[in-house]
């Protein structure tokens, strides 16, 4: 049986890892190129996905199986990646603000803005201001992405524009926002560069904010 780019792709939409697996094994060993394998197996699998997810084809376990499975195979071709080899488009930092512990439309956004070629750093939850600030310092990314499901977190993404201006690193970041109680009005009002209502719209949202 021969490998199939067609193959791979219907098994990261139904969230099949072991066969993700198998097949990227397959396609290891017929020596075919490993950005291939990224850019027309994986990738258009979890294009499909996000547009399934976002006309509600699709719903939030469904998504994280498919990125799973996308990771999973990932992991086997990634150390054949000759440096440079894929353009890695940005860097984008993810976290949940002071307050709040949730993480799952988080760490859904994470694995769908990486399936479309950027670096994810992912600080995890109920992150103080500063700790922004200093993952700004040290990865200097192009993307701030603050997360909140609670009413009374989201005073904590303000906080957290107001201090990276304080530091003199608003110029030329662009911070987007997210989570149940945000809206595209609160975005404005806190001077934040965009607002994504669901992980789909969130990897749209990172193209635009990079092609700004």
């Amino acid at each position: 049986m021969m490998f199939s780019f067609e193959e791979v792709q219907s098994a990261v939409m139904a969230g099949e890892m072991d066969k993700v697996v198998e097949l990227t094994r397959k396609a290891i060993e017929e020596k075919l190129q490993p950005v291939s394998i990224i850019n027309e197996g994986y990738i258009p699998a979890m294009n499909v996905v996000g547009k399934r997810f976002k006309n509600g084809e699709m719903f939030v376990p469904e998504v994280l199986m498919a990125a799973r499975s996308m990771n999973a195979g990932m992991e086997l071709v990634k150390p054949l990646l000759v440096e440079g080899e894929v353009q890695v488009k940005g860097t984008i930092l993810l976290g949940t603000v002071k307050g709040d512990l949730h993480d799952i439309g988080k760490n859904l956004v994470g694995m769908m803005i990486e399936s479309g070629g950027y670096v994810v750093i992912d600080l995890g939850t109920d992150l103080e201001p500063e700790k922004f600030v200093e993952a700004v310092k040290e990865y200097k990314p192009e993307i701030v992405g603050m997360s909140a499901l609670l009413t009374t977190t989201m005073l904590a993404m303000k906080e957290t524009i107001e201090v990276l201006k304080e530091e003199g690193l608003r110029d030329g970041l662009k911070i987007m926002i997210g989570g149940a109680p945000v809206s595209k009005e609160f975005a404005d009002e806190i001077d934040a560069d965009g607002y994504a209502p669901d992980a789909a719209s969130a990897t749209e949202l990172v193209e635009k904010l990079i092609n700004a």
